[in-house]
């Protein structure tokens, strides 16, 4: 039996590499909160509102929430950030809410961007990623949209174009429908 010492080598690395990353999978990962998933719960959250108080997923039971995980250091985030907050003027007051929470940690990078980009929407920070692990967001920008009822409606990984036709039809849609 011929056994190749290169491929046994990477094999090892590959099934270390996994192990490592089961380890911090179950670190991470609160065993109480899963990520959600469509027609699911999402999962409730507390995140401090830069306006001041607290934002939570009880504060939109009613509306269609837009959840949108992102960062200043975060280029897609960045050129995402203008549609998501002409969307969240576009349906203010109609039943539809937008809620940006910023992984940042530094506050300065944080309020400086913010001064040079102010947005209408309302602004959040989850400094320690709690909640954005809680909900399983592996990317920036991650968006998580809840119906009425705090279920999730749909997920979008990565930046949208949200003054899109097809997303302003879609939300239109779930309005009429009730979700």
């Amino acid at each position: 039996m011929n056994i190749n010492p290169l491929r046994s080598d990477m094999a090892m690395r590959v099934a270390l590499l996994l192990v490592v990353a089961g380890f911090l999978a179950a670190f991470l990962w609160n065993a109480d909160q899963q990520p959600p998933m469509v027609g699911r719960p999402m999962p409730d959250f507390n995140l401090p509102a830069d306006n001041g108080g607290n934002v939570s997923l009880d504060d939109y039971k009613g509306k269609i929430l837009v959840l949108n995980f992102w960062a200043t250091w975060c280029g897609p985030c960045v050129e995402e950030l203008p549609s998501l907050d002409r969307f969240a003027r576009t349906f203010q007051g109609k039943g539809v809410e937008v809620v940006a929470i910023s992984v940042d940690d530094d506050d300065k990078a944080y309020n400086d961007f913010l001064k040079q980009h102010p947005v209408a929407m309302r602004l959040a920070r989850d400094r320690d990623k709690r909640t954005s692990i809680n909900y399983g967001t592996f990317k920036y920008p991650e968006t998580y949209i809840a119906g009425r009822d705090g279920h999730l409606l749909r997920k979008i990984v990565g930046p949208a174009d949200w003054m899109n036709d097809q997303v302003i039809g879609q939300f239109e849609e779930w309005l009429k429908q009730g979700n």
